[in-house]
C-alpha cells in the first residue's frame, strides 16, 4: 500500500480509442482543468468527462470531507475528481502495475493529500480488514462478473458507512446483477455504451 486497481478480465465491448483518448481532464474543484495521462491498455476504460460531470453533480455536497473508495481504479479519474472536490481520503485499488505507477506519479506531481494506492486484486482487498467508506466507485471491466461479488463483499464485510452512496458503471446493454437488498438505485442514465447508476444504502440520500 502506498499513501497518497479499473482493470482485470477481458476488454470491454467498446471501440478502441485513439491516442488522444489516453488523456483525461479533471472537471471541477482545486485541480480543475489538469490533465491526466493513463496507460494504453484496452481494458482500462476511464469514465468519460460528461459522465463524471453528471456523477459529481449527483453527489454534490456529499463529496467534501468524505472517505471514498475507488475500487477498480484504472486511470484513477473518479478518485482524483473526488480529491479535487474536497474528499478527505480516497483509497485507490488497482491490480495493473503500469496503471498504479502512473496514478502514483500523478498523486506525487499534484501533491495530493489523503490518498492511498493499493496494488492488488479488488476482491482480495475486500476480504481484508474493513474501514467504512462514505462513497464507493464501482466500475469493474464490463466483460467481467465482478460487480455482484464486489457488492456482496462490500456489504457483508462492513466496508460501507451507514449512509454510504455507491456509483456503479456498467455496459448499457446489460442489466444490473442482483444487488444487496438494502441498496436502491436512485438515479440512472446512459451515455453511449455506458450505463451509470447512483445507489443509496439504507437511509442515505
Amino acid at each position: 500500500m502506498t499513501n497518497f486497481g479499473k482493470s482485470s478480465g477481458s476488454p470491454p465491448p467498446v471501440a478502441q480509442r485513439d491516442a488522444r483518448s489516453r488523456v483525461l481532464r479533471i472537471i471541477g474543484g482545486s485541480w480543475r482543468g489538469r490533465r491526466l495521462r493513463f496507460p494504453p491498455q484496452a481494458e482500462i476504460r476511464p469514465t468519460p468527462d460528461r459522465v463524471r460531470e453528471t456523477l459529481f453533480n449527483w453527489l454534490g455536497a456529499r463529496v467534501p470531507g468524505a472517505r471514498c473508495l475507488d475500487l477498480f481504479a484504472g486511470s484513477g479519474a473518479l478518485g482524483l475528481e473526488a480529491l479535487s472536490r474536497g474528499a478527505a481520503h480516497v483509497m485507490f485499488v488497482e491490480r495493473d502495475a503500469i496503471a498504479v505507477r502512473e496514478l502514483r506519479a500523478r498523486l506525487t506531481e499534484w501533491r495530493a493529500n489523503g490518498a492511498q494506492v493499493e496494488q492488488g486484486d479488488a476482491l482480495r482487498f475486500l476480504q481484508g480488514t474493513a474501514t467504512p467508506f462514505d462513497i464507493v466507485f464501482l466500475d469493474p471491466p464490463f466483460a467481467s462478473n465482478l460487480l455482484a461479488e464486489a457488492s456482496r463483499l462490500l456489504e457483508e464485510r462492513l466496508w460501507l458507512g451507514a449512509n454510504a452512496l455507491l456509483y456503479v458503471e456498467t455496459d448499457a446493454r446489460a442489466a444490473l446483477p442482483p444487488l444487496p437488498p438494502d441498496w436502491t438505485v436512485t438515479k440512472a442514465k446512459q451515455a453511449g455504451a455506458v450505463g451509470y447508476h447512483l445507489i443509496t444504502r439504507g437511509g442515505s440520500g
